[in-house]
């Protein structure tokens, strides 16, 4: 398991279905179809919470507030800050357990003898290229909401690494990769988190488990002739760490060598000490 550390988030407690979780000085509680024991919440902030996200039995559903709480507030992890605010669904614009992966992409990064090139597609608000800037890679943010990438924009000048070498880009990731092939354009890393299900804007069906193979393929001809790393994040609850391991062995080995690892990974909940698992990620590696 692997584990995200942080100093302005944290997952106080974890019991029925939800969790009471720290963002800075706003504590939340957000449900979580993952919490199947109904340990007594005990936890003084059960009770002092600014706000709880409800679920609505024919979708979606709302925030109730209970005490006033900013339209938008940051918070911090080491060198990188985030815009938080509550979205519809629940979230809040950061996948606080990523903290792990961009921890590691950022000691990968340091230790290179290269100016890394590294492609983050779906790339939400910029998590990992934030890491990968504030390490000194370049990078190439793609992701298809014209609001995400505004809001890694944000993320990124509040962090001050706005003036890094980034390309902002609103498009397709599967498009935008095959426009790179075509183009010759080579990344000496990849990072992706890719969804379990949408939507094209043709009405075009994107299931991962039935397209992942055909788009870490694509993804293997855009990699340099010597690159470091891929990394493949997923929420999706029927892939499991060892499945995305061997996807990424067959493709990926065969063609530049290395070695890939894959794990769930996590939130240490401070009430218990135990680690809630949050998604799995497979890490492919030439060295």
């Amino acid at each position: 398991m692997r584990v995200a550390n942080w100093e302005d988030y944290e997952l106080i407690d974890a019991s029925c279905g939800e969790r009471l979780e720290r963002w800075g000085d706003i504590i939340l509680i957000r449900p979580d179809p993952q919490i199947i024991w109904n340990t007594p919440k005990e936890h003084y902030l059960w009770k002092q919470a600014h706000a709880r996200y409800h679920r609505s039995s024919s979708g979606g559903g709302k925030w109730q507030v209970y005490k006033k709480i900013p339209d938008v507030w940051k918070i911090k992890n080491k060198d990188i800050s985030f815009q938080i605010k509550p979205m519809g669904f629940k979230h809040t614009g950061v996948f606080p357990e990523q903290a792990t992966n961009w921890d590691y992409v950022d000691g990968i990064i340091r230790n290179s003898k290269k100016e890394m090139n590294v492609l983050n597609l779906f790339a939400y608000t910029g998590g990992a290229t934030l890491a990968c800037l504030n390490a000194g890679a370049r990078v190439c943010h793609v992701d298809a909401s014209k609001g995400m990438v505004q809001w890694a924009k944000e993320n990124a000048q509040v962090s001050g690494l706005s003036g890094k070498p980034v390309r902002w880009l609103v498009d397709d990731c599967i498009k935008f990769v095959q426009r790179e092939q075509r183009r010759g354009n080579k990344y000496d890393g990849i990072i992706m988190d890719p969804p379990s299900y949408g939507r094209g804007p043709n009405g075009e069906v994107w299931k991962l488990e039935e397209q992942l193979y055909s788009l870490v393929e694509l993804c293997s001809t855009v990699l340099s002739k010597h690159p470091d790393f891929f990394v493949l994040n997923s929420y999706t609850t029927g892939l499991s760490p060892a499945v995305m391991e061997y996807l990424l062995g067959v493709v990926l080995v065969p063609k530049f060598g290395g070695r890939v690892s894959a794990d769930e990974i996590g939130l240490r909940v401070t009430n218990s000490g135990l680690v809630l698992p949050c998604g799995s990620t497979a890490i492919w590696q030439r060295k």
